[in-house]
């Protein structure tokens, strides 16, 4: 006698009982989870934009952001504005930090107003304008904050990836790599934007001119050092009439 459970429709139906309860236990993770995910992200953009203009708890050698705990009281205490720009239009906004810039960049492309966010720091009574930035690695995404003065000049940056090749283009993080632009200069002396190119035949390894608007690459990551020149030319020269309003202003 053939036992229920060797049918083929009792095979189906466990099937589908089974996604269906698996679906719906995802769908209650997801749901709970969602709050700790945001805040999760939300201290992870203060610590990287902190990081940036020089709020953090480096080493000798390593990068290392200020504490989940201490991020929110250290970006309240450093950011003094935050700035969201919009079709010529600046204004405040305390959120600004929250904007999706995968999201404004793909709103860009069908023509919509792209929304740039720009924060405003200041230490030790130093200025610091630091931009967020994304772009396309070898392959992934990879993004990042560049902290600026009021000249353009950069005074700090954070780069990140979601998937590039650890010991090559995964470098893009690493301290070495990022104290490197320190001090260079996004503008030529005329005021046109000329950006950061990660160079391979950069004939100042140990990076000691500031004007030539270029960085030595990372060996073996010549994809993902593409991507970071793209995203800091691309993203970054949209801040320039602010820039120059700024200056205008002085």
């Amino acid at each position: 006698m053939e036992k229920r459970t060797d049918k083929n429709s009792y095979t189906v139906l466990f099937a589908v009982g089974m996604v269906l309860i698996v679906g719906a236990l995802l769908a209650y993770l997801a749901s709970a989870l969602k709050p700790l995910i945001s805040e999760n992200e939300r201290l992870e953009k203060q610590q990287n934009i902190l990081y940036a203009m020089g709020i953090n708890n480096n080493d000798e050698g390593s990068a290392t952001f200020v504490s989940t705990d201490e991020a929110p009281k250290l970006f309240a205490k450093y950011i003094k504005k935050q700035l969201v720009i919009e079709n010529g239009e600046v204004k405040e906004n305390a959120e600004a930090y929250l904007i999706d810039v995968k999201k404004e960049q793909a709103r860009a492309k069908e023509g919509k107003a792209r929304r740039l966010p720009l924060f405003v720091g200041e230490k030790d009574g130093k200025k610091y304008y630091i931009a967020p930035i994304r772009g396309k690695g070898l392959w992934d995404a990879i993004w990042g904050y560049v902290a600026m003065d009021e000249n353009m000049v950069v005074q700090g940056v954070y780069f990140d990836h979601k998937g590039e090749t650890p010991g090559l283009g995964a470098n893009i993080k690493q301290r070495y790599f990022m104290d490197d632009f320190y001090g260079e200069h996004l503008l030529t002396e005329a005021g046109v934007f000329k950006g950061i190119t990660i160079s391979k035949t950069n004939s100042d390894p140990t990076n000691e001119d500031k004007n030539d608007f270029e960085i030595d690459a990372i060996a073996g990551a010549t994809i993902t050092g593409d991507g970071v020149t793209a995203m800091i030319k691309k993203d970054l020269r949209l801040y320039v009439p602010y820039f120059q309003n700024l200056k205008k202003q002085g």
